[in-house]
Order: C-alpha cells, then structure tokens, then sequence
C-alpha cells in the first residue's frame, strides 16, 4: 500500500474496497513515474493491471477546484472505451471529479450537452475526440496529460493521424503516457509526438502471472473442430471467448452450433452498438458458454469469470496469441487457453511457446475433461 499511502483518500477507499492486496508490478514502476510528471512508454503483459497504472496518478494529480479538462484517455474500440470508463466511475466515487465518455457512432448531441458540464477527464476514441476538437467544442489547452491505451493499436494507419492532432492540439508540456500489452514497432513515433525523451517501462510476463492459466492445444483436422467445440462447451462451466478469424467463418460456425443447442452469442464490428452490447452482457451475466468473436471485436474487452480463451481459427502471429490468451486470467486469476491445431500450427505454436517460456501442452478431450495423450497418441 506504501504507492498509495499519500493519495486521495477516496482512491484509498476504493482500493480497499475492491480487495487489492498489493500494487501490480506495472503500478509499483508506472505510479510513481506518473506522478512525478514523466512521459512514459510502457509495455505490459495483458491483465496485469495497466489501466489502474495509469488512472490512480492521473485521478490524484486532478485538481477538483478547477473545472476544465485536466486528462484524456484515448483508446482504439468503443468497447474498450467503456470498460476504461467503467473503471473511471468505479475509482471517482466519493470525490467530485467529472468524468464523460466520447464514442463515434453515439449521439453527438447527447456527448456536447456532457461536454457543457465541463468534465475534468474524458474517455474516448481518437475518431469522435478530433471531431470535437474540430467542431472547436472541445477545448484542449488545459490538458496535462494524454494517455495512449493499447498504444500498438492506436499507432497503426486506420488511428495514427487523428491520434497526432489530438497530441499536437495540447500544450507541450503536457504529460504523454502510452500503455500496450506488446512491444511497439516505432517507438520513435511516440518520442517524436512528445518531443522530450519518455521513460521505458517493460514488465517481462513472470511465472506467477501465468501460472494459473494452462495453455493446451489439440489436434484436429479443420472439419473435426465444431465438434471439439462442442466438447468444449459441454463441460462444466465454462465461460469461453472463441476467435474466430472472419464473419463469414464465425456466421457458418454459430449455425453449426446452434443447431447442436450450444448456447452461444456473436460479436463482429459489423453489428450495430446495441447488438454488440447485448452479445458482451450475455456472457458477462452467463447467459451463453460461447462468445464467438473476431480479433478487431475483442480488442480489450475483458469479461470477468472468463474459463477459457479458444483459437479457433490459429492466430495470425505470435502477437495475436498473447492478445487473445491475455483474456482469460487477468490479474492472478485461473484460466484455460486452447488451440485447435493442425500439424503445421503445431510446429508454429512450439515456437511461441519457446519464445514465451511456456509450456504448451497437447490435450485430447474425454469424458468432459482436457486428459494427457499416452505415447501413441491416446489415452
């Protein structure tokens, strides 16, 4: 507790509230770098507790005497938007700072009757902020620090212009903090956008954090893996994100399944706000064991209570399997991640282990459980 023995009180509350035993390892280095006012790139495993990094100092160093935008958080989905904004409500109870949440895709209107309230911290997508900042309804010259979240992602083609206007439309002294789960591939990009030179923080992934959660694949031709989903839905409760490389793949499988009665949702950026929300909140609450979802969907959403993270379709590369395995397990709890492999993914699959230190192990399934092959093959 020592990082947050001279916070806010109401942060302290929070924390206790919440259970937290001690600071993470990326909040015990990005905290106090915060604070002090450095500009900071950090790269952390998925679920080991960045958003909390970030948002204690920035909610600390808030002045709620003075009305005006103090902080903004950008990130690449809505989803992901929300579920920061989430935590936002969650650590500004019992204090009066004012937060709002700026999405493309939700009333304009709505958003500018909030932003005549005059929020201290907002959280949003690049798309929407720069088109207030356009409409010369948002006003960033007060702003003293930018927080990039999934920072990889918010530095490719589709987001790398709107996120420079946001940075340049700040005064130069403001703080630039960008938080990601894999390492950046131009982190000049991001020292250039500060113009001073930040402070590097890498958490390596330790044992202890993925010591709970097994990684197991399973071999399978591709037309024998609806069954093995199946299988898998059959266990006992099981709460599972499946990836799914396309729509079309994801439409043809959900059919499969639902014809076999797997209770299951679908979440692809092709349906409608509402749709998405009510696919989220279906496996939140338990309503479904599957969730099928594309890769852009699942972008930083984080489902409590999830069991399982499932490669249905092989990931693309090494990164997208951290992403997608970062799901299940976060922050020290238990978790399963499977991949249906061919012999080919096999091989591939070998070498992320090696380069992730873990051990991946094969499995088959029986009798409703993951069970260790024998030298032949069966058990």
């Amino acid at each position: 507790m020592n990082i947050l023995s001279n916070m806010k009180p109401s942060l302290q509350k929070v924390w206790e509230k919440s259970n937290f035993n001690k600071p993470t390892s990326i909040q015990e280095q990005a905290i106090p770098a915060i604070l002090e006012g450095k500009d900071l790139i950090a790269e952390s495993p998925t679920g080991t507790g960045k958003t909390i990094a970030y948002l204690l100092p920035i909610l600390e160093k808030i002045s709620q005497e003075h009305s005006g935008l103090q902080a903004v958080i950008l990130a690449p989905s809505r989803e992901l938007v929300m579920q920061i904004y989430q935590e936002v409500q969650k650590w500004t109870e019992g204090s009066s700072i004012k937060t709002t949440s700026l999405v493309g895709g939700a009333n304009i209107k709505r958003q500018l009757d909030k932003l005549k309230e005059r929020p201290q911290l907002i959280v949003g997508t690049p798309g929407r902020i720069l088109e207030l900042i356009k409409l010369k309804k948002l006003k960033m010259h007060e702003v003293k620090t930018i927080v990039l979240d999934e920072g990889d992602q918010l530095l490719n083609k589709e987001h790398l212009d709107s996120v420079r206007t946001i940075v340049k439309s700040t005064m130069n002294d403001r703080q630039l903090l960008l938080f990601s789960a894999t390492q950046l591939d131009e982190p000049d990009q991001v020292v250039a956008m500060i113009g001073r030179n930040p402070e590097f923080i890498k958490v390596e992934r330790t044992e202890s954090q993925t010591s709970k959660v097994n990684h197991f694949y399973l071999l399978s031709e591709p037309r024998e893996r609806a069954k093995l989903l199946q299988k898998i839905a059959a266990m006992k409760d099981v709460k599972a994100l499946v990836f799914v490389r396309d729509v079309g793949s994801m439409s043809v499988l959900a059919e499969k399944l639902e014809y076999e009665k797997v209770s299951l949702a679908i979440l692809h950026s092709e349906l409608g706000k509402n749709q998405r929300e009510k696919a989220i909140k279906a496996i939140r609450n338990g309503e479904v064991t599957l969730l099928l979802a594309t890769d852009v969907a699942a972008r930083g959403l984080d489902i409590e209570g999830l069991t399982h993270v499932i490669h249905y379709d092989f990931p693309t590369d090494i990164d997208q399997y951290v992403h997608r395995s970062g799901r299940t397990g976060r922050m020290g709890a238990a978790g399963t991640v499977v991949s249906f492999v061919t012999p080919r993914d096999e091989r591939e699959l070998k070498k992320y282990g090696k380069i992730l230190k873990l051990s991946i192990l094969p499995r088959r399934i029986f009798k409703g459980q993951f069970v260790e092959l024998n030298n032949k093959g069966v058990r």
